[in-house]
């Protein structure tokens, strides 16, 4: 006998969708329920049953060997028109289950006990049950550990949805975030042509930059799915690619780097150490109209980090450059001390024949 559609079929079957479980993988969170409800009722099949349209659907199954059977044999899909719990004791004596082929088989389904799996407005999606092959009961322990591992199937689909939520929301506010920042960018980059005044194109050229190694944070904390690490290595590699595309000429601003997991807050500040250390670079080196910035990035030890940056600039310093502390001076130097303070680091800055080059370290000792 073939279960009549829920009375509230459509919005039930809307609930059930809601939660994007049909048809995923085994997953060992559920795969434990079912071993654990078979132990305790000392049935040899358990099975968490999910009612589709045409279908009953397991998330997770012991002792049937199959992910889903067709809904008119379903004993479930009688159970989700009843009470939060059922128990039929035998199912050759249950009318419902008169013709059933699974019941009628031998051996066949002759007991069966479940427990409603419910979304949070009530709709039944279908149950953690226990079947046997021979008539019989369980006692009230049985009874209470099915009820409470059904509410643990539901709080494990209930998470998920709240973590799939969240994600769908993050996903939806990075977009505006990136949106906003290429408007203030384009507005920043305007300013930056018009203006006359050599320290103010300068400057506005540091806010571009760092505008844009924000927007790059946000892509490496979308692929990287989560909003308290991101990958230094690939970060900083898509920051100094960004700088490179906008520069002119000559002169070309390389890099490779070791990966690392870091907070996003320590990401920001060591992309702006990098824009800081580029814009100082490219700022001699555009004296000779060309030239190459190097940058390196190396793990050291548990949690230190090396960053390198060097450049062919020296040839053409002149000699204000040459006396200067540390070999560049001015706002940029300031920013760059300024970052490396934040997180604790050295460094170390000189001049030879080949050009100039700064070593920075970072001790991220959590990591």
């Amino acid at each position: 006998m073939k279960a009549a559609h829920h009375p509230y079929e459509p919005a039930r079957l809307a609930a059930l969708r809601a939660y994007d479980i049909l048809d995923t993988p085994r997953e060992s969170d559920f795969d434990e329920i079912v071993m654990l409800a078979s132990r305790i009722c000392e049935a040899p099949i358990s099975v968490i049953n999910l009612i589709d349209e045409n279908r009953q659907w397991f998330k997770a199954e012991t002792g049937l060997g199959v992910r889903e059977t067709p809904l008119e044999t379903s004993i479930c899909a009688h159970v989700i028109l009843e009470e939060e719990f059922v128990e039929i004791p035998d199912t050759r004596a249950d009318r419902r289950m008169a013709d059933n082929p699974l019941c009628l088989d031998e051996p066949g389904l002759r007991f069966y006990a479940g427990a409603l799996l419910k979304s949070k407005d009530g709709y039944p999606i279908g149950s953690l049950c226990v079947l046997d092959h021979h008539p019989r009961t369980l006692n009230a322990l049985q009874r209470d550990a099915l009820r409470i591992l059904a509410d643990q199937v539901m709080t494990q689909l209930d998470l998920r949805a709240v973590i799939a939520a969240e994600k769908v929301l993050r996903s939806e506010i990075d977009h505006r975030v990136k949106n906003s920042l290429q408007v203030v960018g384009a507005f920043v980059s305007l300013e930056r042509r018009v203006s006359e005044n050599d320290d103010a194109r300068a400057s506005l050229e540091r806010v571009a930059q760092q505008i844009h190694t924000v927007a790059a944070l946000h892509d490496q904390l979308a692929i990287s799915g989560t909003i308290e690490q991101v990958d230094l290595g690939p970060y900083l590699k898509q920051v100094v690619h960004l700088i490179d595309q906008s520069l002119s000429g000559d002169v070309a601003v390389t890099g490779t780097f070791e990966p690392i997991e870091v907070s996003p807050r320590e990401a920001s500040i060591v992309a702006t150490i990098v824009n800081e250390l580029a814009a100082n670079a490219v700022k001699h080196s555009l004296r000779m109209a060309s030239g190459t910035v190097r940058f390196g990035g190396e793990r050291v030890g548990g949690g230190g980090y090396r960053l390198m940056c060097s450049d062919d600039a020296g040839h053409g310093a002149d000699e204000e450059d040459a006396a200067a502390p540390s070999g560049r001076t001015g706002l940029g130097l300031k920013i760059l001390q300024a970052s490396v303070r934040q997180l604790g680091g050295t460094m170390a800055a000189g001049r030879d024949d080949a050009g100039y080059s700064t070593r920075i370290e970072f001790n991220f000792s959590d990591k």
